[in-house]
């Protein structure tokens, strides 16, 4: 059961100087509390002899007065320390765990759904920084404060009632350690359930319009229902064994008092215990009903805590797949990117995704690569993210060095990258690009909109750059999220640019308005484009076809066309197409139109 407190030694030896004024204030009070029933009784048997004077009612009075003060200064004081220390404890895991998530690579969440995510975030912390807090008081009032007043009644009232009436309790620890054992368990179950319905949320929440395109609002609603139908079985499945714990503890407590009550009072009868005792007895069994109560919320407390902490320490023990190598070299500026005979292979994949990439990336240059879906292009330009372990045969170098000998925070210094699908936040479209660059002012932020040719939108939406674009640019077109994910890679002036098919939702003519901008902005700069459409290459100072993971051709793009490869097949097809676009037998709605959505 104190495993917990255990797991969490770390925390008090770091806090140790408040955690010690904390229990031993506690430890403190134990001795001061216990002092009000004996002046009362001892108040009643001088009144019932006569013998109570002015003097003694002002000496008693005095005395309540100064233990009342003594207990309200220490009460605040161990109060502030202890769970202040809780909620420190809480700040340093979630700090913890957040600079952990920010540390994580692609796998991890692969293997994590941001639902359990999220619930070991919030609920399992609260869970921990409850043990951290009132688990200690619990377990210092079910101890120390519970001997404190049993040793008390026997001194002050006679042990032979005292022990007659603590035959109840140690059923009492019988109970809370059956209930403790359940709690574990369910309460587990329900953590795991509550990741459930969290995950269910979001992914109901983020493929809203999906949804809705496919008129499945009722089916999602049922899933959901069923969903909170499990959360709400196992929760209350907790509740159930949660609250036994006061009445259990309640009815032997009660059968506690019935005993020193009938007992004590037959004492009195027969001159062993006077009416004073008697009342200052009671008092100190209505003083008992807390610690009894307190053990089993100890007991509740900890199970619940040590259930939470292992979850927590679960996600935290993770090991990042890619990390820091201990001989790091740093390199300025990356003017020679080479692939030397490389091949990869994702952790869950059975075959090499890239086989034998022999390729050189100079600085200032412009890099295409081409390729059918699933050839290996965004695979090949994200092993420049350093997202994956490098685990394969070949090398990755970077000025003739490892890219694993170089710190992750350095390559990550060195790239801007565009994804298909960028996330954009729930904030102004200024606030989304300078996301990349904090400092970046008005005016660099209208640079880096024009070049991604996103300005001629901007009076289309209701408050310019100011306007929210609601979670994930919901209410954007898909063209316009990818111009701003562009401007913002853009307005940090990356030394090495990625765009992983990033102008997929926008049309021909748009694209070539960027493409421009790029080549005008990033001259002496290096930049990697993957994409599907034949002409946004055209420019590239060197292009390479993959297919199945291979490069299968490459070259220049004058030198692809006079091959009789893939590539000169599918930019001819493509032109086809244009061709016929432009013809009027396809209708092109730009971003712009897009755009009126806002007036709607």
């Amino acid at each position: 059961m104190f495993q917990v407190l255990r797991k969490l030694g770390w925390f008090f030896w770091e806090h140790r100087t408040r955690y010690i004024i904390a229990v031993g204030l506690l430890l403190l009070l134990n001795f001061v509390e216990i002092a009000p029933p004996d002046i009362i009784g001892h108040a009643i048997d001088l009144m019932n002899q006569g013998s109570m004077t002015t003097r003694a009612m002002v000496e008693l009075c005095l005395v309540m007065l100064g233990v009342t003060v003594v207990s309200y200064v220490c009460g605040f004081t161990w109060w502030y320390q202890l769970f202040g220390g809780a909620r420190l404890l809480e700040l340093s895991l979630r700090s913890r765990l957040m600079r952990h998530f920010l540390r994580m690579t692609p796998r991890f969440f692969e293997q994590n759904r941001t639902g359990d995510l999220m619930a070991r975030s919030t609920n399992d912390l609260n869970a921990v920084s409850q043990t951290a807090g009132f688990g200690i008081l619990t377990l210092i009032d079910s101890t120390t404060f519970s001997s404190t007043i049993l040793v008390a009644m026997g001194v002050l009232d006679g042990w032979k009632l005292t022990l007659l009436s603590l035959v109840p309790m140690p059923f009492i620890t019988l109970a809370m350690t059956k209930y403790g054992k359940l709690l574990h368990e369910r309460f587990t179950l329900a953590q795991d359930a509550f990741g459930d319905m969290n995950d269910r949320v979001l992914e109901t929440i983020a493929g809203i319009r999906v949804v809705r395109a496919y008129a499945q609002e009722r089916r999602e609603e049922r899933r959901f229902m069923e969903t909170m139908g499990d959360v709400y079985r196992k929760n209350i499945a907790v509740a159930k064994i949660d609250a036994l714990f006061d009445p259990t503890i309640s009815v032997l407590v009660g059968i506690t008092y019935l005993i020193g009550l009938g007992f004590g009072t037959y004492l009195v009868f027969h001159s062993q215990l006077t009416i004073g005792q008697l009342t200052s007895f009671n008092v100190y069994l209505g003083m008992l009903i807390w610690p009894m109560m307190a053990f089993g919320q100890l007991i509740n407390i900890m199970q619940r805590g040590n259930a939470s902490l292992d979850r927590v320490n679960e996600t935290l023990a993770y090991v990042p797949d890619v990390d820091d190598a201990p001989n790091l070299v740093s390199i300025g500026v990356p003017e020679r990117i080479e692939f030397r005979g490389y091949s990869f292979r994702y952790p869950t994949s059975e075959t090499d995704n890239l086989r034998d990439i022999d390729l050189i990336i100079r600085r200032g240059e412009t890099v295409g690569i081409v390729g059918r879906t699933g050839s290996g292009k965004s695979t090949l330009i994200r092993q420049l993210l350093r997202e994956y372990p490098i685990t394969c045969e070949g090398a990755l170098l970077v000025n003739g060095v490892p890219i694993e000998r170089v710190s992750i925070e350095e390559v990550h210094g060195w790239i801007g990258y565009v994804p298909q699908n960028p996330m954009l936040f729930s904030r102004s479209v200024a606030d989304n690009v300078r996301f990349g660059l904090k400092d970046a002012t008005d005016e660099q932020i209208r640079h880096a909109l024009a070049a991604a040719d996103f300005l001629k939108d901007v009076p289309s939406l209701p408050d310019g750059l100011d306007t929210l674009i609601g979670e994930r640019g919901v209410s954007l077109s898909g063209g316009q999220k990818q111009r701003i994910a562009l401007a913002r890679a853009l307005v940090i002036e990356p030394e090495i640019l990625i765009l992983d098919d990033a102008m997929s939702a926008v049309d021909a003519r748009t694209e070539a308005h960027i493409i421009e901008g790029i080549r005008n902005e990033r001259r002496g700069r290096t930049t990697i484009i993957a994409t599907h459409r034949m002409p946004a290459v055209a420019h590239a100072d060197w292009i390479v076809v993959m297919d199945e993971g291979r490069i299968v051709e490459e070259g220049t793009f004058e030198q692809l066309l006079t091959s009789d490869g893939w590539f000169k097949k599918q930019y001819e097809r493509q032109q086809a197409s244009e061709d016929w676009a432009d013809e009027g037998t396809v209708a092109e709605v730009s971003d712009v139109e897009a755009g009126s959505r806002w007036n709607a």
